[in-house]
């Protein structure tokens, strides 16, 4: 049995004094169990928990099983929001992954106090982030591929110099929005969110520019009787963190999602 939390706010560590908190991918098998797991987050001694949605790259690329599809979001996102309420009153932060989103219903309760602006900015790789891989490849983010995404290497190149100058890094901090595409790029938050996680957009449909895993993007679609599905028409190669290819198609919601949203409330 899992005890009840502590409502005040916590500090999260262990007896050497180490502040631990937890990451959590959501994926088509787990994101139902998210109450579940906001009771054993909360029953921790955590000071923080990030929630991302799972990204078919590298071993993921594989397992379709684990799949999101673009409409979960419907169902993902109130749970979400349940879950930062329920980690306020325990006293655990909640962090909405950059991935998680965007400018639906529950933007301002899951960003709110967590970005500057209480809502999403869009990719922030490279602009505050950067990731080194393991070969000393330097690149926007650490979830970004290998492929097109590192701008240089720290045996070669100095960091700064790498950050200055690579348009791999650059391209985030000088977005264009002639960029975008698909859905994406007539949208109304367009110039706000830039397509939101340029490492999911990517790895979903072969470039960024266009992230079908939008939750204002779904409820438009419902609006008009519409949801996305992803097709796999690519497999992995198996390289080192590969990726396979989706092709976003638009087909009919079921009757009964245009006649009652699912779960948009919390």
């Amino acid at each position: 049995m899992i005890p009840k939390a502590d409502p005040r706010p916590r500090q999260g560590g262990d007896g050497a004094g180490v502040r631990v908190g937890c990451n959590t991918q959501l994926n088509r098998l787990n994101y139902r169990e998210l109450d579940y797991l906001t009771d054993l987050v909360t029953s921790r001694p955590l000071y923080g928990w990030q929630v991302q949605l799972m990204v078919p790259m590298g071993r993921a690329a594989d397992a379709e099983e684990l799949w999101l599809q673009p409409y979960d979001l419907l169902e993902i996102m109130p749970r979400i929001a349940r879950a930062r309420q329920r980690c306020d009153e325990a006293g655990v932060a909640l962090w909405p992954g950059n991935n998680v989103g965007y400018f639906g219903p529950f933007e301002a309760l899951l960003r709110g106090g967590r970005m500057p602006q209480g809502h999403s900015t869009g990719c922030g790789g490279g602009v505050f982030t950067m990731g080194i891989e393991a070969d000393g490849g330097i690149k926007g983010c650490s979830a970004m591929a290998t492929e097109g995404f590192v701008g240089g290497n720290v045996r070669d190149t100095p960091i700064r110099g790498i950050w200055e100058t690579a348009p791999e890094l650059k391209f985030t901090r000088e977005f264009d929005r002639g960029t975008l595409w698909g859905l994406c790029a007539d949208c109304y938050y367009a110039t706000v969110c830039k397509s939101g996680c340029v490492w999911t957009a990517s790895t979903l449909l072969g470039r960024a520019g266009n992230n079908p895993y939008c939750h204002h993007r779904a409820l438009e679609l419902l609006a008009v009787g519409k949801r996305e599905r992803l097709h796999h028409v690519e497999v992995a190669p198996g390289e080192r963190r590969d990726t396979a290819l989706f092709e976003a198609r638009i087909e009919d919601a079921p009757q009964a999602w245009v006649q009652g949203l699912p779960e948009q409330r919390v």
